[in-house]
This record gives structure tokens, sequence and C-alpha cells, in this order.
């Protein structure tokens, strides 16, 4: 990789790490599920009108957009505005890589080899130590909500892996498409109209500024431009390249929201993930000599482009090289995040 495509890979982590606090700042004005719909629409519109649909079958097209829409936002945003960290909330969201493993082997009937179940042991062993601890300082339900948004982002990351999509990029802005309809129908169930109708008459006051940035941050720069410039990237760089950069969304992702909210990481929770960040990277890694040692056993050579992503969005929490990565080579590759974006984010 050259040093100015490295550049473009840290540009986008650092979009995709400081989507966390940005989210934050949006949830301090606009509820949840509305938010979701609400960042989905400003994609959708666009969309709809200036960029041609993947050439895949809609029922393929929905499934993405619930998985990396609909379930992967709703249960971030719900546990974030439940109290979840942001930055915390960037290192549990890497369960995405080894929930993707999980769900394409039943799914697609997907073998996991040994270093990855090794891989998924160590992350979720690591995140039951998150959850254990977080249940003894303070509510654990917030975990649990990002958890299944991590698993919503791996039933995504296989739904675009099925999908087989020629264009990533334009997979990834068509899928915008599906959350906004049934999400604002949620929002106005669950959170009411008035409560949605004081969030849109007080976004332009000064008060609500922050919040407004950090909902045209998540669209533009997490989604737009992170998405944008890590499709480039996959294209001239195999996933096994590319894909360890988005090991470095949650240190991003700790590091900004200590920066903007002065959170202080509990030391067991970013002991624990690091240790899911390290289990996704021994699962997303090929075993080294393996193009050798399968030369000379004979055997086709399993590329590195074949392992499975570890990613992230961000936000798009992030796993993200999963949502776009598992449509460019033969088997998925994160992601989420981080990875994040996948996410993400």
């Amino acid at each position: 990789m050259s040093p100015r495509d490295r550049l473009l890979a840290l540009v986008v982590v650092v979009c995709w790490g400081v989507n966390f606090p940005m989210t934050a700042l949006a949830l301090d004005h606009f509820p949840p599920i509305f938010l979701v719909a609400l960042r989905f629409a400003l994609l959708a519109v666009p969309t709809l009108l200036f960029v041609p649909r993947p050439a895949i079958p809609w029922s393929r097209l929905l499934m993405v957009g619930v998985g990396l829409g609909i379930l992967q936002f709703g249960f971030l945003y719900l546990g974030m505005a439940a109290g979840m960290p942001s930055g915390l909330a960037s290192l549990v969201l890497q369960a995405s890589a080894p929930a993707t493993v999980v769900i394409a082997a039943i799914w697609l009937r997907e073998r996991i080899t040994r270093r990855q179940a090794i891989g998924i042991g160590v992350a979720v062993l690591a995140l039951a130590v998150i959850a254990a601890h977080r249940s003894q300082v303070a509510a654990l339900l917030p975990v649990v909500l990002t958890l299944c948004a991590a698993v919503g982002w791996g039933l995504g990351n296989v739904a675009v892996r099925r999908a087989a999509a020629p264009d990533p990029l334009r997979l990834t802005l068509w899928m915008s498409v599906v959350p906004p309809v049934p999400m604002l129908a949620l929002a106005l169930v669950v959170e009411g109209p008035e409560r949605i109708g004081d969030s849109l008459a007080g976004a332009f006051t000064v008060a609500a500024l922050p919040s407004v940035i950090g909902l045209l941050y998540v669209v533009l720069v997490a989604t737009v431009l992170g998405y944008g410039l890590w499709t480039r990237l996959l294209a001239a760089y195999p996933s096994s390249t590319v894909a360890p950069f988005s090991m470095l969304v949650p240190v991003v992702g700790v590091a900004a929201s200590w920066v903007a909210f002065d959170e202080v990481p509990d030391l067991v929770e970013v002991c624990a993930g690091v240790v899911v960040v390290a289990g996704v990277l021994f699962a997303s890694r090929p075993p080294r000599g393996g193009r050798a040692a399968a030369a000379a056993a004979g055997a086709p050579a399993v590329d590195s482009e074949e392992a499975p992503a570890a990613e992230a969005d961000g936000v798009l929490a992030a796993d993200a090289e999963e949502v776009v990565a598992a449509t460019a080579v033969p088997v998925p590759s994160v992601p989420s995040a981080p990875g994040a974006p996948p996410p993400a984010r």
C-alpha cells in the first residue's frame, strides 16, 4: 500500500472513530429511533434521485437494509441513548466480526476454521467480562442493546455477501432507502408524534446546533466520505491489507469520546476491549505460510483476501470492511469496524 493510501485509510479510521461521539451529540436532541429514520432519509432522497439501483433482487437489498440499517443502528442508538458510553460502544461493536462468522456458518453453510473458532471464543469471553463488569457498576441493558447491534451488523454483512453486488458503494447508498419508512412508523408509535415534532421544531435553535452538526457528520463524513474512501481502497488492495486498519477505529473512538465528553474508560473494560479486538484480528488473519503450505500439498492456496474481515461503523460502527469486502471476494472476509464499518457509525 502506498503512503498516500495508508494516509487515506487513516482518514477513514478517524472519520469512523469520531463518528461515535458525534452520534452521542445527535442523540442529545433527537430521539434514537427517529434519528435512525432521519439519518437514512437524508441519504435516501439523493440516492433515489441520482444513484442507479444496484443490479440485485429487491429481497436481497431489503435484507441488507434490515441488517445494516434497522437492526444495527436501531439497537446501537437505543443502547447509547440508554447510557452506553460512546467509546465503549466502539469497542463492543467489534463483536460484529465473530457474529458475522457464526451467521455465515449457519446461513451460508460456510466452514469455521480452527483459527476463527479460537478468535471467536476469545472475543466472546472478553465481551462476557465487559457485560459482567458493566452489570456491577452500571445498567447492563446498554451493553445488551449494543451487542444486538453487533449481531444486526453481522446479519447485514452476510446479506451483503449473499447479495454479491458489483458496485459495493452503490449498494451501501441504496440500503439507506430501506430504514426510513419502517423506523419512522416505529418512532411514531414508541416515541410519539409530540416528541418527534419537538425535536424537529427545535432543530434550528442554537441549543440544538451541536446535535445537528453531529447528524450531518454521521451522514456526510462517516457514511459518504468514509465509505467512499474505504470502497476505493478495497478496490485497489486485498481486503487483508485494508481490513486491519479497522482495528484502530475503537482506539480513535475511545480517545475522541475522552476528549469530547471526558469519558474516562474503565480499566477492566478497556483491557477486555483490547482482547476483543485481538480476538477479531486473530480470527480474520490467515495463518502464516498458508499459501506455501497449500502449494506444497498440491491444494489450491487460500488467499488472504478470503479471511473474514474484522469491522466495523460505523458506523456505520463502523467492521465496515465486511459491508464492502464481502461483496468483493468469493468468501466473506468485519466490519464492523469497526469493521464498521461496520458499521457503522
